[in-house]
């Protein structure tokens, strides 16, 4: 019984260390996340590995360092001068992603904050190179999608072999001094009214032509009929109505003789 307390200390003091090297051994990768090893006893960040969701054992002395690797987004307001030196506010979003296979290397090369490090820089400088091309007018209203093209496409220059593939940049809101936003709308509204006016103006064109045309039409085919309407064709006509005339059964036609063009004479009906 004596000896119990000095066996039972070292088996407590042993299962204490393996649930330590246990708990240590056994990483869990969530979703949309990606993990690389850091060997402190070996080279430092495993850059030839990146492990993927779930269960991993690893050795005790050993970290895991966990990233997320899906598609994500932050969002920017920067402070850029127009290509006339205005200050102007432009507030973006960015959408990213870390190359899964390169992991390591990413961290290795630029930390695991590498959002701050790398990809901020990366987009601020070219929105100040992008939006110095452009005026306050440009930016406020017809060339945003434009601007969106063309920062992303300097944002993957700048990230260029930097194991981040930037998806799509998005362009939320551009800030100009008051002064200046409402002399662009006040332009942007004579623009719209003067616009308007032309329509109306076509409209109406395009109406009295159509009238035009229509009367001309009909000009056109009466002419047409009255230089069909040969004599003969009037003395046939004439002749039929007097036919339909006289079977009438309430009507009496007297007919006295026919006309230089043969038409006949009426002398009444009863």
């Amino acid at each position: 019984m004596e000896k119990l307390p000095k066996i039972a200390m070292p088996l407590i003091i042993g299962a204490v260390i393996l649930f330590i090297v246990i708990s240590k051994s056994l990483v869990t990768i969530g979703p949309g996340e990606g993990g690389v090893l850091f060997e402190p006893l070996g080279d430092g960040i495993n850059t030839e590995r990146t492990y993927g969701e779930g269960f991993h054992i690893v050795a005790p002395w050993n970290d895991m360092i966990v990233q997320k690797v899906r598609q994500q987004s932050i969002s920017e307001n920067m402070n850029v001068l127009s290509v006339n030196g205005l200050d102007i506010t432009v507030s973006g979003t960015i959408w990213f992603e870390p190359e899964f296979k390169n992991l390591g290397r990413l961290i290795q090369t630029k930390g695991v904050d590498y959002i701050r490090e790398l990809l901020n820089p990366a987009i601020n400088a070219a929105a100040k190179s992008v939006v110095g091309r452009y005026t306050p007018e440009q930016l406020y209203s017809s060339k945003r999608d434009i601007i969106e093209l063309e920062i992303l496409e300097e944002v993957r220059n700048e990230l260029d072999g930097q194991y981040v593939n930037v998806k799509r940049v998005l362009v939320e809101n551009v800030k100009l001094p008051t002064t200046i936003k409402d002399a662009i709308e006040r332009k942007l509204k004579q623009e719209q009214e003067s616009l308007e006016y032309e329509f109306r103006l076509v409209t109406a064109k395009k109406e009295a032509e159509k009238v035009i045309i229509e009367a001309q039409g009909k000009a056109d085919a009466n002419r047409i009929l009255s230089a069909s309407l040969t004599d003969k064709i009037l003395q046939d006509k004439g002749i039929e109505a007097t036919v339909k005339l006289s079977e009438s059964p309430n009507s009496k036609t007297i007919i006295i003789g026919s006309g230089e063009s043969g038409m006949p004479i009426i002398l009444g009906n009863q």
